[in-house]
């Protein structure tokens, strides 16, 4: 080996390496070039002018390094791996409990396909991190400069692949189930110090050797807890060794590589120009990045590189607006793929280790925080020298591991506290629980070759001995010692650091004095009668109603629909709760009326809109907002939807809208506003220019069609009126030929009620098809679309159960019964709607008590002596149906009967009841035969009234 290659602070370690490779490996070249190569990386870097500082996201290590550097150099200014575009953000992080999340948000994309937004980037800041210690040493420290250098979050996107919605540097992990780890929504997260293996082998092969779960468990045992106390200078050179094993072990043509080679470029890019411009002293400054960019071996690395600074491609015209939202361990457990309670265990680490050292950890002025502050005092720091770089490798890697005693007391209280959650939530444990839990966490620890539980052995020692099968409560045992051991802390932004809306809504229900910013869900009661000045808020309630999530603002009582408020309402408002749906609410506008009116308009002029969903956006508008214009701006485009359909699949939802406000303006309005008027005639015409077709397709179902002739028939008169033609509709109808035996009942129905099929005609027709054995089977089909014709025609409603009691009547039960599933079957799934009209019609129908029923006779079953009367305004049921209750109540009220006996100079007595009503068809067939009596009595009551 030449002097050269072992030249340098690192030469013997480079040497001792290689021979190590050559004897385990058999070859020098492989294994050598790799392990030889992570000591040039380390030589490289930290042989730089500029200071890199390597960094692990929500690392308590690097946090605690951060600070004993911060205070040991005093840097004038820090680079920090960040979006650039999100610096003016940080300084509102002193008006927020940390953690939260700083965000990008885009609606409005331009330059990004239609179908990718809305766009959202978040990267969260936890305490317990070295970005936010060197965020608030900058901000908080006169003179100091804090400059973020990473691509701005245009970039992010612009340089993702368009078949993944993530982004390399913060790929969404696994998902978590509650409502805190889904606080950054489908947010692309970013980090600073994202530092994994990326070669699966690598990461199994450490977890298998190391005894662990997950790789937040190795991390923390080999990694965090060596360099807790580790000097600057060796944490560095550590740092720098790890980020350049994982980037020198990675899968072939990763394209991940590339975008972080592009992101390295970049930020020495804006490095340089920074320098540049501002004329700063390299050893005045800090670059904080991921341990995995220190070790980059791009051709910009360094201030003394020669190659040209990176083209840096300009940003699209989307519009991104900006903003913080509440985050929370479990969020960053879930959008990084972390173990579930390690960014908690973390937190916890941290808040021992400033407290064991006596750390004063830098924190914003004014910020609230849930933790204690570290202890006053004098920081000590660990000692570094600004001259030559020193190997510190060799002694770290060859040093046997401080061997930290068993803290019996800390695993005795975890035990305790653990059994005593157990018990709060549901389980049946015991101090012998406890006892088990202490020896068992001890057992995995020396398993695992530790010498000291960790909180990961802790946990799984808690399961095996308190867990049982069936979870008694909401909580599991692993998270009560997430609760434990720290908690799921969850941030939240302060009032002055809100978007104006989330500010304007807070202000606006400050009467109904509660405290809205609370995670806890809150009763608002409003009596409207009493507190007409309520009126506002409960305006404002129901407009958030429609725009945030429906847990955020729930109603209890009261309801807003057309034409109708109600005098008192109650509301359940868990607004904290859901601050960041709030907050990117703030990003769409500055009022929520103005986001609801951009909402709705969006909604009609959309690619998918439709005339239903038109109507539905003029009924909001009507309830919601007091605009007019806005309503005749909607209503005109519903018109223009309605006449480009090509379809009749929202025919139903159309009829039901069209109805409601052709009410409310009955009701409140002395005309129709012209779109209603137009929406009218336009949709007569419409449908029945799509009758003919859409009757005889078979994509279209049976309800879509009564629907149109509904439209068609509740429509008509004002349609008339309006001047529509009637014989468009009996041309539609003429034309129509349908198969289906549902479409076929329609049809006939719709002729029915254009007069050119008699109801004796209809009758015969039903009757044919029960005669006959072939479609029998088929019958209740033909039910379902009479059922369904009680939209378009609700006076056939008697004749629905004329048909149905006919063929109950005629029937036999071996075809009865097995028909009856069927009718019922069909009856449910194609017209629950119209089954209470044919509930209603038989209830007036058929014979209010038991007794009558041996006397009673069916209304369409006519008397021999009168025959039938067909047609649609058929009088037959009023001739009929008095037959037997006449005479009863006759005899129960004589009185009227006698006034008018009096009056005509008769003075006869009563029959027998049992003889009035021995032929009670007589009297009706007497009155029918001989007119003239009844009338001549009517013209004298009148005249004597």
């Amino acid at each position: 080996m030449t002097a050269s290659t072992v030249a340098g602070p690192f030469g013997a370690l480079r040497e001792q390496l290689s021979d190590a490779a050559a004897t385990f490996a058999g070859s020098a070249d492989a294994l050598g070039a790799i392990l030889a190569g992570m000591v040039d990386d380390v030589d490289r870097a930290l042989g730089e002018r500029l200071e890199i500082f390597p960094v692990c996201h929500h690392s308590p290590a690097s946090a605690l390094a951060m600070v004993r550097r911060l205070r040991a150099k005093q840097p004038r200014v820090i680079y920090l791996e960040l979006c650039e575009d999100l610096q003016p953000l940080l300084g509102e992080l002193r008006n927020c409990r940390l953690p939260v999340a700083v965000q990008a948000f885009a609606s409005e994309l331009s330059g990004f396909p239609a179908d990718a937004g809305p766009l959202s980037v978040v990267a969260p800041v936890t305490e317990a991190s070295a970005e936010y210690q060197a965020i608030a040493y900058a901000l908080e420290t006169p003179g100091v400069e804090l400059v973020l250098v990473d691509r701005s979050t245009d970039h992010v996107f612009q340089w993702s692949p368009r078949d993944r919605p993530t982004d390399g540097s913060g790929a969404a992990g696994p998902t978590a189930s509650g409502e805190e780890s889904g606080l950054h929504g489908d947010a692309v997260g970013v980090e600073i110090g994202d530092l994994r293996p990326r070669f699966a082998e690598l990461e199994a092969y450490l977890l298998h050797h190391g005894k662990v779960r997950h790789w937040s468990e190795w991390w923390d045992q080999y990694v965090e807890r060596p360099l807790a106390d580790a000097d600057h200078d060796t944490y560095r050179q550590v740092m720098v060794l790890i980020g350049s094993l994982f980037r020198r072990l990675r899968p072939a043509g990763e394209d991940r590589l590339d975008r972080d080679e592009d992101r390295e470029r970049y930020m020495w890019t804006r490095m340089r120009q920074h320098l540049a411009t501002s004329g700063v002293d390299p050893a005045d400054c800090l670059y904080v990045c991921g341990a995995f960019h220190a070790a980059s071996r791009v051709e910009q690395f360094g201030l003394g590189s020669t190659a040209a600074d990176f083209e840096i491609t300009p940003r699209t015209d989307t519009r991104w607006r900006y903003g913080l939202i509440p985050s929370s361990h479990s969020a960053i457990e879930a959008q990084f793929g972390l173990a579930p309670g390690s960014v908690s265990i973390a937190a916890a680490t941290w808040t021992k280790a400033v407290s064991r050292h006596g750390l004063s950890p830098y924190r914003l002025d004014g910020q609230r925080t849930g933790t204690s502050r570290g202890r006053r005092g004098r920081t000590p720091t660990a000692p570094s020298s600004d001259g030559p770089v020193g190997d510190r490798l060799t002694g770290f890697l060859a040093a046997a591991p401080d061997l930290d005693g068993l803290d019996e007391a800390e695993l005795r209280g975890w035990c305790v506290d653990i059994v005593r959650l157990a018990r709060r939530n549901g389980y049946l444990a015991s101090t012998a629980d406890a006892i088990a839990v202490f020896e068992t966490s001890v057992l995995l620890a020396g398993m695992r070759n530790r010498a000291r539980p960790t909180p990961y052995d802790f946990a799984d020692a808690a399961v095996t001995c308190i867990e049982k099968d069936v979870v008694p409560g909401r909580r599991d045992v692993r998270r009560l010692c997430e609760i434990l051991l720290g908690g799921d802390r969850i941030g939240q932004v302060g009032y002055d650091a809100l978007p104006p809306l989330a500010r304007d809504v807070l202000d606006r229900l400050q009467p109904l004095g509660l405290a809205l910013e609370k995670r806890t869900v809150q009763r608002a009661l409003l009596d409207l009668a009493a507190q007409p000045e309520l009126g506002r808020c409960s305006d404002l309630l129901w407009i958030l109603r429609h725009l945030l999530p429906p847990a955020a603002v729930r109603p209890i009582m009261g309801e807003r629909r057309l034409g109708h408020r109600s005098v008192q309402e109650s509301w359940d408002l868990a607004l904290g709760r859901h601050q960041r749906a709030l907050i990117e609410l703030g990003y769409e506008g500055v009022t929520v009326e103005q986001v609801l009116e951009q909402r709705l308009r969006r909604a009609v002029r959309g690619p998918d809109a439709t005339a239903a969903g038109a109507l539905a956006a003029v009924e909001d508008a009507i309830r919601l907002l007091d605009s007019p214009r806005l309503v005749d701006e909607l209503g005109a485009r519903a018109v223009d939807l309605l006449a480009a359909e090509r379809t009749v699949d929202d025919a139903p939802d159309v009829l039901r809208r069209i109805r409601r406000l052709l009410a409310y303006y009955r009701a409140t309005a002395s005309t129709l506003p012209p779109w209603c008027a137009a929406f009218v005639t336009t949709g007569y015409a419409h449908y029945c220019t799509l009758l003919p077709t859409a009757i005889t397709a078979e994509e279209t179902g049976v309800w879509q069609v009564g629907a149109m002739l509904g439209f068609l028939f509740s429509m008509e008169g004002l349609a008339l009126s309006l001047g529509c033609d009637r014989s468009q509709l009996e041309l539609a109808v003429g034309q129509s030929h349908p198969t289906a035996p549902p479409k076929v009942a329609l049809l006939w129905a719709a002729r029915h009620q254009l007069g050119l099929l008699p109801l004796a005609e209809l009758r015969a027709r039903c009757a044919e098809l029960l005669a006959n054995p072939l479609v029998v089977p088929a019958f209740p089909q033909y039910l379902a679309g009479f059922v369904h014709a009680l939209e378009p025609v609700p006076a056939l409603a008697p004749f629905v159960v004329e048909t149905m009691s006919t063929a109950f009547a005629r029937l036999p039960d071996p075809v009865l019964l097995p028909w009856l599933p069927t009718l019922i079957t069909t009856l449910r799934d194609q017209g629950p709607e119209l089954v209470p009209m044919l509930i209603r019609e038989a209830g007036r129908t058929f014979p209010e008590a038991l007794p009558e029923l041996d006397s009673w006779v069916p209304p369409w079953v006519a008397s021999p002596s009168l025959g039938r009367v067909d047609g649609p305004e058929s009088d037959e049921r009023a001739v009929v149906a008095p037959r037997g209750r006449m005479g009863v109540l006759l005899a129960a009220h004589p009185e009227a009967v006698d006034a008018i006996a009096s009056l005509l100079g008769h003075d006869g007595g009563w029959l027998p009841v049992t003889d009035a009503l021995a032929d009670p068809g007589g009297a009706a067939a007497l009155v029918a035969k001989y007119p003239d009596t009844v009338e001549a009595v009517a013209a004298r009551v009148v005249r004597q009234a």
